[in-house]
């Protein structure tokens, strides 16, 4: 038997046969890193430098879990695991069509038009797989920009072509569909609370959406994450308006603080509905047997989320009061947990540079360009840290204001 040759300190082994570059998907390539996860990463090299770090970038609140629905997880795990249909639980599904009729006054029939995910992230991802394809005449995608980045990358891995709308302060953030080609557009997101501006959107403009979106047969997709989290007049559903042709998409994750547990619904057309039924056994199923009991209980239970709303209410007036006192311009908004300030004129409206500065003094803010065209400029203020925290945080904004 040959021994291999021993290597000399200090000299390099080199392959016998060169290896080529990995080959990847080329829109893995062009999309680069996930915008928040940089953020992540520099608060990280902080908090191993030992400063304490308060982390409005991210928007993963951390007000506990309400006991009730613990309870309900533990309880549902049991001795034996099989895996979850991709319907999943009939409970689940009655559980959020209750839900819908006491938020919305919307009736859904559980059985065909209602169905879960693993999250509202994967869902909005993965929906228009069902709808797209390359020998489609249409394949253009509309959403607003900025914006949440999943609606981009789930229509490119679909093969479809996106279509950001730029959205503008001065019509409120809102997207407006004369922006929108009907010839080359097949589906159209919109997404009200908004994230990240937290701008909403009225019963009307919904109508305009949907009637728009009729005229030109063009699929209406609303993420509605954040429309059960507001402390004025609760923001409408597009479901209220109408379930031709479209689908909302409705999360725990803000609503019952439920981020890690991964539980979504998307409701609105059976005929939708029906299609990605099709679709989800090719890319996964519904949440875990316990966490779908989780869900079933969040979804029964009301009190919690009202909690929740008091809280973040709070935080929301703590900080613009304080965003008063300093002159830092920000769009008013009682829905979401999002705040979208202006950088100072001091930063010349370079909205990095001012995130990196408020670094410094531990503060993370999510750069509105991480969120795409009509982004820069624009910071995003998570109301993630508890309300101590948040004051804290605010004594040494204040400082740097100074």
């Amino acid at each position: 038997m040959t021994k291999p040759r021993a290597t000399p300190p200090g000299e390099e082994i080199k392959p016998l046969v060169e290896v080529p570059p990995l080959l990847l998907n080329p829109i893995l390539e062009d999309q680069g890193a996930y915008p928040l996860l940089r953020l992540d990463e520099r608060r990280r090299e902080l908090e191993e430098r030992g400063v304490e770090t308060f982390d409005f970038g991210t928007g993963d609140p951390r007000e506990p879990t309400d006991a009730l629905i613990r309870q309900a997880l533990r309880e549902g795990v049991t001795e034996t695991s099989r895996y979850p249909t991709t319907t999943g639980k009939r409970e689940l599904r009655e559980a959020f069509a209750g839900w819908m009729g006491r938020r919305h006054g919307v009736t859904l029939d559980p059985g065909t038009e209602v169905l879960p995910a693993a999250g509202s992230k994967e869902a909005i991802f993965h929906a228009p797989l069902a709808f797209l394809h390359p020998s489609h005449g249409r394949r253009g995608v509309a959403y607003g920009t900025p914006g949440y980045p999943v609606y981009e990358r789930g229509t490119l891995f679909a093969g479809g072509e996106a279509r950001p709308v730029e959205l503008d302060e001065g019509d409120g953030f809102l997207l407006q569909t004369g922006a929108v080609d009907p010839g080359e557009t097949r589906i159209l997101w919109i997404n009200y609370p908004h994230n990240p501006t937290g701008a909403t959107a009225t019963y009307e403009y919904l109508e305009r959406a949907a009637a728009f979106c009729r005229e030109h047969e063009i699929l209406l997709f609303s993420d509605e994450c954040y429309n059960d989290l507001y402390s004025g007049k609760p923001p409408p559903s597009i479901l209220e308006v109408t379930k031709e042709r479209t689908l909302a998409f409705c999360s725990l994750s803000k609503r019952s603080g439920m981020t890690g547990y991964r539980s979504a619904m998307m409701a609105g057309d059976p005929e939708l509905i029906a299609a990605l039924k099709k679709l989800r056994p090719s890319i996964g199923v519904a949440s875990q047997a316990f966490v779908q009991d989780a869900a079933t209980a969040a979804w029964n239970d009301d009190e919690h989320v009202e909690r929740r709303r008091r809280i973040f209410d709070e935080k929301r007036t703590l900080f613009t009061r304080f965003f008063g006192r300093i002159g830092l311009k920000y769009l008013p908004t009682d829905a979401s947990f999002y705040l979208w300030v202006a950088v100072p004129g001091a930063f010349a409206g370079d909205d990095e540079a001012y995130a990196m500065r408020l670094l410094e003094e531990g503060i993370v803010v999510a750069p509105g360009r991480s969120f795409g065209i009509g982004g820069g400029g624009y910071v995003r203020v998570a109301l993630v840290p508890g309300l101590e925290e948040c004051g804290r945080a605010i004594e040494r904004w204040e400082r740097l204001s100074g």
